[in-house]
Formats: structure tokens, sequence, C-alpha cells
């Protein structure tokens, strides 16, 4: 079993020194996922408890309520307060819920000029439910595999805003000059997006195996192959993450799914694509003009074709 304490304190010590420069101003989470963070750790708390730190928190309490009630959910009857919605999800798997939700809120005003925000969700929506399939696959902890895939580029929107020309600088380069953003990130920051948001999020509290999965994220197959993290969530998010994306990070995300596809015959790359494309769709969360990965398999199985 992997000792995630153990293994954050290796990847980032204690979080004491933030890679961050100190004028980048980072968003706030919601006062009621602070305390709710807080007060779940407590063994004694209870559902009637917590579920009134939630309620002081309409837009929160909407999102978990409408979350729960869902076609994912797959419930018979509608569950129709928060009490009964901590009891039926756990306070861990609510837990990481008001995280990722409350994040995302706190995310809402950035208004980077490189970053569409609701294709950026829509992305980290869809690498999250495929984190979740390939955890389920692995038979991993898919909660922590969702939560980590939709929080892996939250600083993103932040960074790309604040560090405009670098990140401008980037994105213009991959067509001549292709590259991991990681890699060009620490060439010139000496600090890269997963770094950083590991920190942040240790500063926040969040669980240990989430804020490693999310340093972990750009890994990427590498990850399946290693000896203590190959069977757990942190390998799913980095597959995951491969998932191309608007910025794209990795030049070379879609050859490696394609790869692990032919390699690995219960991963079924284009049944699970088919699949979160519906479920993108039922959560009406898609612009318009979103590339889904289903949509990027087609075009590239014309392009072969063409050739």
């Amino acid at each position: 079993m992997t000792d995630w304490t153990k293994l954050r304190k290796e990847l980032i010590g204690e979080g004491k020194q933030s890679p961050l420069p100190p004028e980048i101003k980072l968003p706030m989470l919601p006062k009621a996922v602070m305390e709710f963070s807080r007060k779940a750790e407590d063994p004694a708390s209870t559902p009637k408890e917590l579920s009134k730190i939630i309620e002081t928190d309409a837009g929160i309490s909407c999102e978990l309520l409408r979350m729960v009630n869902s076609s994912a959910f797959g419930l018979r009857r509608k569950v129709s307060s928060i009490q009964q919605t901590i009891t039926l999800l756990g306070i861990r798997s609510t837990k990481l819920f008001l995280v990722t939700t409350g994040l995302k809120q706190a995310m809402a005003t950035s208004d980077s000029k490189l970053i569409n925000l609701p294709n950026f969700w829509s992305t980290n929506l869809e690498r999250a439910l495929m984190a979740r399939e390939i955890a389920m696959l692995m038979k991993v902890d898919a909660d922590v595999a969702f939560s980590a895939a939709m929080l892996e580029d939250f600083l993103l929107p932040i960074l790309s805003k604040e560090l405009f020309d670098l990140y401008l600088t980037f994105t213009i380069n991959q067509d001549s000059d292709p590259c991991l953003l990681s890699e060009y990130e620490r060439r010139h920051f000496s600090w890269d997006h997963s770094a950083a948001a590991a920190n942040v999020m240790l500063d926040w509290s969040f669980p240990d195996d989430l804020i490693c999965a999310v340093y972990l994220h750009h890994e990427g197959l590498t990850l399946l192959t290693d000896d203590k993290l190959g069977k757990t969530a942190a390998a799913a998010v980095a597959v995951a993450s491969l998932i191309p994306d608007p910025l794209r990070q990795n030049p070379q995300g879609l050859d490696q799914l394609l790869t692990l596809n032919d390699a690995w015959p219960e991963f079924k790359l284009f049944e699970l694509a088919d699949k979160i494309d519906q479920e993108l769709r039922e959560e009406a969360t898609t612009t318009g003009n979103y590339l889904s990965l289903k949509n990027r398999l087609e075009k590239h199985a014309v392009l072969l074709e063409t050739e």
C-alpha cells in the first residue's frame, strides 16, 4: 500500500517554500469548503454537522445535489438534502467533490487571454472522466483519480494571465519547436505548474494522495510501469492527462494514447472516448467549438486515410 504522506514529503517536502513568485495572487477557496475540510478530519464529525457547513454556501450545495442526482449515479430516488448526500457518498468522497467544486468556483474570475475557461473546464472534466474509467479498470481509487484530473491544471489560467508573454511564446512555438509544457516551464521558471499546484494544495490541507497525483500528472505512460505507483490512482491520472488540450501541453499525447490502446487490450480507447463524449453532452458542459477526444480520434483517422 502506498504511503502517500511519505511520497508527498519526498516530492515537495512540507511545502513551506512555494515556488510561485510572490506577485502571483492565488484565489481563495470558499469558506464552506475550508471549514468542511477541517471539520471532516475529526472522526467524531457527523453527516448532520457537516451538512450544516455546506448549506451555508448555496452554490456549492446546488452543485453537490445536482451531481449526486445525475445519471452517472443512477439513483432510483432523488436525493433532496445535503445530509442524505453525505451519508450516501461518505465523508471522504464528499470532501473530494467539495474541494474540486470549490476550486472551480474560486477560479471563475480568472480571465486569461490564452485560456477559454469553458473549454478549459471541459478538458478537465473529460480527463477526469477518463481517469475514473482507467482507475476502475485498474481497481484503484476512482474518486481520487477523478478529483486529481479535475484539479491538475487549476493554476494555468492564473499563470498564463500573470506570465502572459512566456506562455504565449510557448503556444506559438508548439508549431515549429514542440515540447512538453512542464519542460518549458522548468526551463524558464525552474518550476512547473504541477509542482506549484501541489504546494498550493498542501497549503490548503488537501489529502496527500490527491497532491501526489496532481504533482505526477505529466509523467504519462512511464508511471504505468513504475513498481510502486503503476497500480495507483496517480497512474490513471497520468494516462488521462495525455488527452490533448487547447494549450497543447503534450504534443505527443494522442499518439501515446493510441500506443497504449494497442499494447493494453483492456484499455479500449475508442469505446471510452465515445462513452465520455456522451457523458460530456449529458452534462451540457461543452461549448459548440469544443474538440473532444472522440472528435480528435475521428480527425486523426481521416488524416491517416488521406496519407
